[in-house]
């Protein structure tokens, strides 16, 4: 059997066992991730040269050459039958490791993802800066394509993506779409959105806020009439807000808060957690910006924003982590085990859910 069928067979069984990853390193057996939890194929362990042949056989020459030189990659794939993967190759001991992530060709709706109402009105802001954050592997890029999938189905834009690699690639419904990967479309992220304000671009999607450049460019171009989406590895709001401001040097801070309050519409912290009788559903909060919020951040406050957060929750749309978990749990969706280990505050958690008879 041939090196290319194996790894085309391994990445089918990612589809079949409806699981999201693929890793395969070396001195272990394959492994795909199911609902959050890594699980062994009943396979022959492998070694760096099985590896290296079942990687290098999806590889172009010029993605064979940038291996060797940098050690690692990122690329997207189309496997015809099987599916759409990013793909990440990396160096272990001496030896190539491969991690795979399945990306659904199709772009679920925010109605498919049973996303708050609030979503579909930030999508019609016309200026701003939504970020979208959590740790690897909560679903960020779901969220955000359904996002763009719901401007794509009502409104007529020009929306710029940038990503390392592309992931969702949308069909031009009411929008127009140019997908940007960088590496191979553009050097870097920060020179991408240099270059879009020439692009006119009505939305632009950041795959990733990575350094202080490119950070700077998403507030400027939210800043001056553009919808910026983005996304960032947080927790949380206050986390979120902090990260961004803690980019730049001290004198530069006060004037990175004034444009973070001006600039910045939204921050949604998900978290995947185990679904009771399997899957995996999102715990997500919410913070809006609003005159109160603007206020605190511009005067170094954001630990303040908590308790902002909880007040007319109604009228603003914002949500706390806590609410969240606590009506999963109510509904019997997650189990309370689960809530508190994914939590950001599980002291908080533990205090409401006492009253909470499952």
């Amino acid at each position: 059997m041939s090196q290319t069928l194996d790894i085309r067979k391994l990445l089918k069984s990612v589809v079949a066992y409806k699981a999201s990853d693929l890793h395969l390193v070396s001195r272990a057996e394959p492994q795909i991730r199911i609902d959050g939890r890594l699980v062994a194929l009943n396979l022959p362990i492998l070694d760096g040269k099985m590896i290296e042949g079942m990687a290098y056989s999806i590889l172009t020459e010029k993605q064979k050459k940038l291996f060797e030189e940098e050690n690692e990659i990122d690329f997207a794939i189309v496997l015809p039958d099987i599916g759409r993967f990013r793909a990440n190759y990396y160096k272990t001991m001496g030896d190539i490791a491969c991690a795979f992530r399945i990306i659904p060709i199709e772009i679920p709706s925010l109605d498919q993802l049973n996303a708050k109402k609030i979503f579909k009105k930030l999508i019609k802001r016309e200026k701003g800066l939504i970020l979208v954050t959590g740790p690897t592997g909560s679903g960020k890029s779901t969220t955000l394509a359904a996002m763009l999938n719901e401007i794509n189905e009502t409104e007529q834009r020009h929306i710029i993506t940038v990503e390392d690699p592309v992931e969702f690639v949308h069909s031009n419904k009411k929008c127009l779409f140019s997908h940007r990967n960088v590496g191979t479309d553009t050097a870097s992220f920060s020179n991408a959105l240099k270059y879009a304000m020439r692009e006119d671009p009505d939305v632009i999607l950041i795959g990733e806020m990575r350094d202080k450049e490119t950070i700077e460019a998403a507030m400027t171009a939210a800043e001056t009439g553009h919808l910026v989406f983005g996304t960032l590895h947080t927790n949380s709001s206050a986390q979120t807000i902090n990260r961004i401001i803690d980019v730049f040097t001290g004198d530069e801070q006060p004037q990175v808060r004034a444009q973070l309050s001006t600039s910045i519409v939204a921050i949604i912290s998900q978290a995947l957690l185990p679904r009771i009788g399997g899957g995996r559903v999102a715990a997500q909060e919410i913070l809006i910006t609003n005159p109160a919020v603007a206020n605190l951040i511009r005067e170094d406050k954001v630990h303040q924003i908590y308790s902002q957060m909880q007040l007319n929750q109604l009228e603003t749309g914002m949500v706390t982590q806590t609410q969240e978990l606590l009506e999963l749990v109510k509904k019997k969706v997650v189990s309370k085990a689960h809530a508190v280990q994914f939590s950001n505050r599980p002291e908080e958690l533990l205090r409401v859910l006492e009253n909470v008879v499952i």
